[in-house]
């Protein structure tokens, strides 16, 4: 199949989404894995090939051109799922994670990467080049080049075993959601808002049923957890939530991701034994931040020391209410968001329902493209005639502020069937520069909103709205990035402890007033955002800090432990640490059939593995970071210039720190964290 013939062969500047079907994705990868091993094989035996622009310069564009055919094909598997795209996506994918095996353990390629970081004229080459080498030469060794028979072939072995594990486990989780629906009668909508109610119809609708549904999509479960009086309701939902692809809940054994996962972590952990790593959570901090497990744990340990006392008090005050209000002798976990939710209306004479009016999604689009524009210096148009995957989905170009074309992304910010839950920002395009000609890096920027109903705009939350943002600051950690070598541009070769600097970053304009000034207005209205409700807001802002930081920090524990400690005689013991690590830091204790490990796509298939604290050790590093700001200005052209040209711009060709000690003057203060929380530091 020819370029002509196949779209994802094709040399086009963005992916022909309306072309592209399932019957595509292997003829391309295969021709474009023949091409790449043939050219390895070229500069292995070229002697002469051993300085950057004949050696790494040829690599980072084959790896490119196989980035740019795979990343439409993964993004569809994310976005619009079928069986045939699952199918030839696992058999892609397969054989993409055998041939980087093959290529980490290439001892030829290895020595040549070695002759050119030894010569002298390395010294000489730029920061972003000399990186990208040094980064190499590591990834080598984390993919066993080193190795002997027959530890060299187990380990290519289980690389493979990995890659069909984790698409298996995600796909189970997908499926366990699709595949739970509940019709709703007349009285168990009370309480639920009108806006809650029109999610609920379309859910409905969408399953070919009169009135209203539930269904295991976020927005849903978060909505009716919230705010739906039933409390059989709530608990019949919060359980099939929990419970999904595991041996309990309304699906028990059909989706089970119990064995994916004891295989997942018997194998993460002979990987990392095979390159002489004690767990795989000391081969984790390798190209991390953090320094040792040790340093892992200490930091998250202190944190949990500090927050859990809080958590204990608004525990405590939650439950009093409980029985107070609603005569709950027991505070049930799926009792809990709706009993908070009415202690904060009534402490704060605040509701989430109250502000989403003043959300609309076009207008916080708007604000944010607004916000970013004035910071950063930057312009965005939507571009018209760009194929997509869906009608709701928008294309726009990235200016600088003299015109010039920099970047571009996809939007697609709607929940519906066969598109995995959550939000996210994956790389489409990467930039790259080759003969003079620029390649503009393009980013797909993924949410899970409620859409749009009785003929009006989806109106969001404040998380919502903060999710948002958070999206759009990774995209533009990708988007703005001045280096022209893709294996260290944009978020790429950044430790992944500090990746989430710029989204949570971003985050921080959704609680300054004179940002939300540019877009909180009333969707019938056009009324600005009254300042007492934004004195409300504020005033809530750190309503159940300590619950929330427990909450992430037994995830944190959870993931970095079971990798640490895994034991291969007594298996993972998954459950067994889980309920430990609670006993130590959680406030809340679930039942005993809850099953959270088992839809953690963000560890187990997701990228997050024995990372997973990296989202609170990048929140040190972002409330640091927007503190400048805030001394400065929110609004401050030249902090943001600086900040622009010494986070974003530089993307992975330096180390995170150094590029902070650029931006701020100095190292990062962990007290910014726990001031961003509203706790005492």
């Amino acid at each position: 199949m020819n370029a002509i013939a196949n779209p994802l062969l094709a040399p086009s500047e963005l992916p022909a989404f309306g072309q592209i079907s399932a019957d595509h994705v292997n003829p391309a990868i295969d021709t474009i894995l023949k091409q790449y091993r043939a050219a390895v094989a070229t500069l292995c035996a070229d002697p002469d090939a051993r300085d950057f622009a004949r050696l790494m310069a040829p690599l980072e564009r084959l790896e490119e051109h196989l980035g740019r055919a795979f990343a439409p094909v993964s993004h569809l598997h994310g976005v619009k799922d079928s069986p045939e795209l699952r199918e030839a996506y696992a058999q892609a994918l397969e054989k993409i994670t055998r041939f980087h095996t093959e290529l980490g353990q290439n001892r030829a390629l290895y020595e040549a990467v070695q002759a050119l970081h030894d010569a002298p004229a390395f010294q000489s080459l730029d920061r972003a080049r000399q990186t990208l080498v040094q980064d190499a030469l590591r990834d080598f060794r984390l993919s066993g080049v080193a190795l002997e028979e027959p530890a060299r072939s187990r380990f290519a072995q289980i690389q493979n075993q990995l890659s069909r594990l984790e698409t298996a486990f995600e796909e189970a989780v997908l499926d366990a959601t699709d595949s739970w629906h509940k019709p709703l009668a007349a009285n168990e909508l009370a309480g639920l808002p009108d806006s809650v109610l029109d999610m609920l119809a379309q859910a409905a609708a969408e399953h070919e049923l009169p009135g209203h549904a539930a269904t295991l999509k976020g927005p849903v479960v978060q909505a009716i957890l919230t705010y739906a009086d039933d409390r059989a309701l709530r608990a019949e939902v919060y359980r099939a939530y929990n419970t999904r692809a595991s041996d309990q809940g309304p699906s028990a054994g059909q989706y089970d991701n119990s064995e994916n996962i004891a295989q997942i972590l018997a194998l993460r952990h002979e990987a990392a034994q095979l390159l002489d790593f004690a767990s795989a959570a000391h081969l984790s901090v390798t190209d991390k931040m953090a320094s040792s497990p040790a340093g892992v744990l200490q930091f998250l340990n202190d944190l949990a020391r500090r927050a859990k006392p809080v958590a204990e008090r608004e525990l405590a005050e939650l439950t009093a209410y409980a029985a107070s209000e609603f005569g709950l002798a027991t505070l049930e976990p799926w009792d809990v968001a709706y009993v908070a939710e009415k202690l904060r209306e009534q402490r704060f004479a605040f509701s989430e329902e109250e502000i989403k009016p003043y959300f609309p999604l076009p207008a916080v689009l708007d604000g944010l493209l607004g916000i970013a524009g004035e910071v950063f210096d930057l312009r965005f148009r939507v571009r018209d005639g760009v194929s997509t995957w869906h009608p709701d989905v928008r294309y726009y170009d990235v200016l600088d502020a003299d015109g010039t074309v920099l970047a571009g992304f996809y939007l697609d910010l709607y929940a519906r069937a066969g598109k995995r839950g959550g939000a996210w920002m994956d790389v489409c395009r990467a930039r790259l520069l080759h003969d003079g000609a620029l390649q503009h890096p393009v980013a797909f920027l993924t949410c899970n909103f409620a859409p749009p109903s009785g003929g009006q705009p989806a109106l969001l939350n404040h998380d919502d709205v903060q999710t948002l943002f958070h999206e759009f600051g990774h995209g533009l950690h990708h988007m703005l990035t001045e280096v022209d070598w893709p294996g260290v541009g944009g978020i790429s070769g950044v430790e992944w402890d500090a990746v989430e600097l710029p989204s949570q970053f971003m985050e921080n304009f959704a609680w300054q007033r004179a940002a939300l000034d540019r877009f909180a207005r009333h969707v019938e209205t056009g009324a600005p955002l009254p300042a007492e409700l934004f004195d409300k807001m504020t005033a809530a802002r750190h309503y159940h800090a300590g619950l929330f930081l427990v909450r992430q920090l037994e995830f944190a524990l959870f993931d970095f432990r079971v990798h640490l400690e895994f034991d291969p005689a007594g298996g993972p013991r998954v459950l067994a640490l889980l309920d430990a690590i609670r006993r130590e830091v959680a406030v809340l204790q679930p039942p005993a059939w809850h099953r959270f490990p088992h839809a953690f796509t963000h560890v187990f298939s997701g990228g997050y593995a024995a990372g997973y604290y990296s989202y609170l050790w990048a929140e040190v590093l972002s409330a640091d970071a927007f503190a400048a700001f805030e001394e400065a200005g929110v609004f401050d052209r030249e902090t943001g210039a600086r900040y622009r040209r010494e986070i974003l711009a530089v993307g992975g060709s330096r180390p995170a720190l150094e590029s902070f000690l650029a931006f701020r003057g100095r190292e990062p203060e962990p007290a910014a964290l726990l001031r961003s929380y509203g706790l005492v530091a």
